[in-house]
């Protein structure tokens, strides 16, 4: 994994290092005076990048404002001029036009899709219509299918794309905090069924990512509340100075400080980023990035998908996994009340619903992670380390799944 601030020159030429300005600056860059910081405006393209290291199939991750006018971006992806974007009724009014005319500006022919919006809709019959487009316009395996809006829109567009025609290339352009810090970056895609989320579905890598930040100035304070969940979870498996900055931070975050949000994006990214390069397909540590999530995807699918939203239930997910670690001996009281404290700062439900004991064990026995019939959690052995551990015993669970909330 890889981290650099990058420059894009209006030649499409990269200038590496520090923040810079090579829009008001460019003239006295080029003649080598150094750099004037104080003559940058707000036309300034400074971008943060990434790259999920996987070989071959290697890909940047874009993080910066006005990327979707930035056609310089997507067009060294493209296999040919010609894409579709998959979005939703929410985001299209928002988003589509923009993208479309950056796109067919600059030469590329657009065809379009629009979905139903919400977690509900991620299953085959919305599938099938991406399909339905893919076909009935003749989209060729050389097509890139575009992605464009929340968690969502990006597995199932993924999910189309490693099925049709056996694999197009597709392109992740996240416009939710959630989808920005988690589910853009590591290749899962999939549609729920309604006995488990997410169960149905491929490992596959986008070419590229790009992480608007702007697009977050729409988002409601619901949605934006849920992508700081996956953002808490970095700091309690990975990062404890990262888990005690949000805490210092979070009024800022929600505020969507700029510095701020693009910081905790950067982390986020990097810390996932590091981990999908080490293991792509979730055979070992990648698990750990499913803190809260065996708990989280139980209440998702017992309360009906899209009752809660995915960030909501994984933050009320990972209260339960911090009481089961403090169960266990691992983390202390404390511990746990700083968990809660974030996750309530964070303006997200700390308490899970009560869906009885025998239902939260059904669906969790469908959880990915289980494994020769026994299920495995991700619990902490300390703020800032996980663990993946099936020795849970069976009244521990019980206790935590009964105790008031």
């Amino acid at each position: 994994m890889q981290s650099e601030s990058r420059i894009l020159l209006p030649d499409g030429a990269w200038l590496l290092g520090k923040s810079v300005c090579p829009l008001d600056c460019m003239a006295v860059i080029m003649r080598g005076f150094g750099y004037n910081q104080n003559s940058c405006t707000s036309r300034c393209k400074l971008m943060q990048t990434l790259t999920v290291d996987l070989g071959e199939r290697s890909y940047p991750i874009h993080i910066g404002t006005g990327l979707l006018g930035r056609a310089e971006m997507i067009l060294p992806h493209l296999l040919q001029k010609r894409v579709m974007i998959v979005t939703n009724t929410t985001v299209a009014p928002l988003y589509l036009a923009q993208l479309t005319t950056t796109l067919e500006t600059a030469g590329v022919a657009v065809m379009k899709v629009v979905l139903p919006d919400g977690e509900a809709y991620k299953n085959w019959e919305s599938l099938n219509l991406i399909f339905d487009a893919l076909l009935s316009q003749r989209a060729e395996r050389k097509t890139t299918l575009i992605a464009l809006g929340g968690g969502v829109i990006g597995d199932m567009t993924g999910f189309a794309a490693a099925c049709y025609q056996r694999g197009v290339p597709f392109i992740q352009v996240p416009t939710t905090l959630l989808s920005q810090v988690d589910s853009s970056v590591g290749g899962k895609t999939g549609i729920n069924h309604p006995l488990g989320k997410n169960m149905i579905g491929a490992f596959y890598q986008p070419q590229v990512v790009l992480a608007d930040t702007d697009t977050l100035n729409t988002l409601p304070a619901r949605e934006l509340s849920a992508g700081l969940a996956e953002i808490i979870k970095y700091g309690l498996i990975w990062d404890a100075e990262f888990l005690a900055w949000l805490e210092a931070n979070m009024d800022k975050l929600r505020a969507l400080d700029s510095a701020a949000i693009t910081h905790a994006i950067h982390r986020s990214c990097e810390i996932k980023a590091q981990v999908v390069g080490e293991d792509e397909r979730e055979g070992g540590i990648r698990a750990i990035l499913n803190l809260g999530h065996t708990f989280g995807h139980a209440i998702e699918t017992g309360m009906g998908y899209g009752v809660w939203l995915h960030g909501e239930a994984v933050g009320a997910g990972m209260v339960l996994a911090a009481e089961t670690s403090r169960r266990l001996g691992w983390i202390s009281e404390a511990d746990v009340a700083r968990t809660r404290s974030l996750i309530r700062a964070a303006g997200l439900p700390e308490g899970a619903p009560d869906l009885g004991v025998d239902t939260y064990l059904e669906y969790m026995g469908h959880d990915k992670k289980v494994e020769s019939g026994k299920m495995r959690f991700v619990l902490l052995k300390k703020l800032g380390e996980a663990v993946i551990t099936g020795d849970i015993p069976g009244e521990v669970l019980r206790d935590v799944l009964t105790a008031p909330r």
